[in-house]
């Protein structure tokens, strides 16, 4: 009897021997099967990771023409010095463009990792939420800012907090016909400085049906310069950097004395409307249509390459009545998006970083004309042989290092700032043909506080 039992309990052992070895067997299968068909066990997905190779970062951007070519070239150089990080140049048109196709995926994992925005695009993008400040990483890490320019920095600057990193930074300068000066008996090494010695000096050069004396490109941009370095306001509030701006100020005494300065030439036959279109008056003045004109410090290198006589360029005027107060910086910065891979943050940061290295900013500069980021890129050997080619492009620089640091030529801050700059372009048409220069820009300031007023209340 006890021999059967133990026969019995012997062979139920067996039986879930066998039954175990069955369904580890299966369990084996299964997993090789997974294995053969793209499943990875915990180990094996750790090996793959380890295996995948550099963190990918998107880099949306609006720069054509030369200025893709240096920026794709840039990244060329970030992408082989190292092999943790890939960033992924993709032009996504105007800024304009760029800013409405990132709305559409700000906050998400489809945001790109790094996007370019042009100046007035600032207060939106802080108040967007969509954006993680850079100033994050320059905490974390204790990245020395002293390095850069600080009148650059200043305008992405808001509550200490540095929110995205300069990036294709300019200024308006004044370049004007040496020839025509010589022609005229004006001293072609000491151009005015002034808005009467330009009114004066504009007369002088002024051939009737054959050349105007000044010009300035019907663009919103060159007003707000004009009005900053007077010293004057564009919005109330510190240019809506102490608190949020509630009203214009542009149509103050500041921007008075810009649009009676402009009718007095317009009435005169002195001043030149070349329209809103950058070729056009570029063109104008190659052709010796426009003796004086503003543009931005990007567009110097060019227009002194291939102009058919001396090009001289020039600080800005400002009003008699006001001291100099220097230039608001221009162009665009660099973004990191919020709410993506922290590893691509990483990757936008890295680049950001080696952005600022002298010998990435010296081919910047050099390539497109852009201020150097690192004012330490001015030392580099191929921008002391393109100064010596063009010592005209050391003004630009003298100019915004010479800016004094204040709320007016930090610049304003206003989240609907395209649109009240196209009202001031409307405004100075208008002007143009022949409305009062007090009554043209108090419409503009009317529109102003009309789309400060309806943003506030979208933002409630």
């Amino acid at each position: 009897m006890r021999k059967s039992i133990m026969f019995v309990t012997m062979l139920v052992l067996l039986l879930v021997v066998a039954a175990c070895s069955d369904d580890a067997n299966s369990e084996n299968a299964e997993a090789k099967q997974n294995n053969s068909s793209g499943g990875a066990t915990e180990g094996q997905q750790e090996s793959t990771e380890e295996d995948a190779g550099p963190v990918e970062a998107t880099f949306w951007h609006a720069m054509s023409g030369a200025g893709q070519e240096s920026l794709e070239a840039i990244v060329d150089n970030f992408n082989d010095s190292q092999d943790d990080y890939t960033i992924v140049p993709e032009f996504q048109g105007s800024y304009e463009e760029a800013l409405t196709k990132f709305r559409t995926v700000a906050g998400t994992n489809d945001a790109p990792a790094i996007i370019q925005t042009f100046e007035v695009g600032t207060k939106y993008m802080i108040d967007s939420g969509a954006i993680e400040p850079v100033q994050t990483f320059i905490d974390e890490e204790g990245y020395d800012t002293s390095i850069l320019e600080e009148n650059i920095l200043n305008y992405y600057t808001v509550d200490d907090q540095l929110y995205s990193m300069p990036f294709n930074s300019s200024t308006p300068v004044m370049l004007y016909n040496k020839d025509a000066f010589e022609e005229v008996g004006l001293d072609p090494d000491n151009p005015p400085q002034t808005f009467a010695e330009i009114k004066d000096a504009a007369e002088q050069l002024t051939i009737e049906g054959e050349r105007y004396g000044f010009s300035i490109l019907n663009y919103g941009w060159f007003f707000e310069e004009l009005v900053a370095t007077q010293g004057g306001l564009y919005v109330n509030n510190d240019n809506g950097r102490s608190a949020d701006a509630t009203e214009a100020t542009f149509h103050g005494k500041e921007g008075l004395r810009i649009f009676e300065w402009i009718d007095d030439m317009n009435q005169a036959g002195t001043y030149g409307n070349f329209g809103s279109n950058w070729d056009d008056i570029r063109a104008a003045f190659q052709s010796e249509q426009t003796a004086m004109y503003l543009d931005s410090s990007a567009g110097v290198a060019n227009t002194i390459e291939t102009a058919p006589f001396d090009v001289g360029v020039a600080f800005i005027p400002h009003a008699e009545e006001a001291e100099r107060h220097g230039v608001i910086i221009g162009g665009a910065s660099l973004w990191m998006a919020k709410g993506i891979n922290e590893d691509k943050q990483q990757a936008a940061w890295e680049f950001m970083k080696f952005l600022q290295t002298p010998e990435s900013q010296a081919k910047w500069h050099v390539d497109t004309g852009y201020f150097a980021i690192n004012p330490a890129a001015y030392k580099e050997e191929i921008v002391k042989q393109r100064w010596e080619q063009y010592p005209q492009l050391s003004v630009t620089v003298d100019q915004l290092q010479a800016t004094k640091p204040s709320a007016a030529t930090q610049g304003a801050l206003i989240s609907v700032f395209p649109e009240s700059r196209q009202q001031v372009v409307t405004s100075l048409e208008n002007l143009l043909q022949g409305t009062d220069p007090q009554e043209a820009l108090d419409r503009a300031a009317k529109e102003t506080n009309r789309v400060i007023e309806q943003q506030a209340r979208a933002n409630q």
